[in-house]
């Protein structure tokens, strides 16, 4: 359910050498918010010095506890950084939000709804769910708010992101980018092993601008994800399931709320387009953390 907040601190978070004018669009929300809210808060910008910054940004903004908005003003990938800075924060009062700026903005662009300063005035927050990765190494979980993916999907959505003109560039980046693809292997609980072209865990039913991979609700929030998987399959069948989600879309797909399977050799894989690498022999555990991140959209 809704509910209206107001916020004592509003730190807006951007990166200061953004190809996508993320400085310029992070000062203006600040004055526009000054403008805007019907109560006092302290507004303040926050640029990253270094990729893993608004991690670290996102932590210190949220530990403080109290009624905090934590804004990036980035693209997925930054907002990625973000969400797991205030997840990391345990603050349940912590509330996220983000502005669009960057190459991609898959999660804005599917989950908002009006400008953001008018959104955060009005002050109503929503759960979300979102992706909670366990790669079996050690380390904490670590968090998407839009998609995990192995495979070629992937290798194919960074090409797609590097900027487009248009449904028929993007086809033929998915061409040009999938000739130098190799399948991986993964074993399942059940100990079987399968060959995989793609493998894409999503919490959104749009990734890449225009790939559509899924029918789902454009709001995360029902507890689970979509499995969107590719055997693997001849080349010319794998073209033309990529271009089929560049265009009319995957269809409906697999929904779940936990898929575990075991990597046999080192897989590179995308957290919100932001790309990390498991080792060999890896358990990889993707849950649905539902209703996690309170967000402003």
């Amino acid at each position: 359910m809704d509910s209206a907040r107001t916020f004592k601190s509003i730190v807006i978070i951007f990166n200061p050498n953004s190809t996508g004018n993320a400085p310029d669009l992070a000062e203006e929300l600040q004055g526009k918010l000054k403008e805007r809210l019907p109560y006092e808060a302290n507004i303040v910008l926050r640029p990253t010095e270094r990729a893993g910054h608004a991690v670290e940004l996102a932590r210190e903004a949220a530990a403080g506890g109290g009624d905090v908005l934590v804004v990036s003003v980035s693209g997925d990938g930054g907002y990625n950084e973000v969400v797991n800075g205030v997840m990391q924060a345990e603050n349940p009062k912590a509330v996220c939000a983000v502005m669009a700026a960057g190459n991609a903005n898959d999660h804005r662009r599917t989950v908002g709804t009006k400008p953001l300063d008018e959104a955060i005035a009005e002050g109503h927050v929503k759960n979300i769910d979102l992706l909670r990765i366990h790669t079996g190494e050690g380390g904490p979980a670590e968090f998407a708010h839009s998609y995990i993916g192995f495979g070629l999907t992937p290798v194919v959505a960074t090409e797609l992101e590097k900027g487009s003109k248009g449904a028929l560039t993007e086809m033929l980046s998915v061409v040009k980018t999938f000739s130098e693809f190799e399948p991986f292997e993964m074993r399942l609980p059940d100990g079987k092993q399968h060959k995989v072209d793609s493998l894409v865990f999503a919490n959104i039913p749009e990734m890449a601008k225009y790939a559509t991979l899924s029918e789902a609700e454009a709001v995360p929030a029902d507890g689970k994800f979509e499995v969107v998987l590719f055997p693997h399959m001849p080349k010319w069948r794998v073209v033309l399931n990529a271009l089929r989600a560049t265009t009319q879309g995957l269809g409906d797909q697999p929904s779940v709320s936990s898929y575990e399977f075991t990597t046999l050799k080192p897989l590179p894989f995308q957290m919100d387009g932001e790309v990390k690498h498991v080792e060999a022999g890896a358990t990889i555990t993707v849950e649905s953390a539902h209703e996690a991140l309170p967000t402003i959209a």
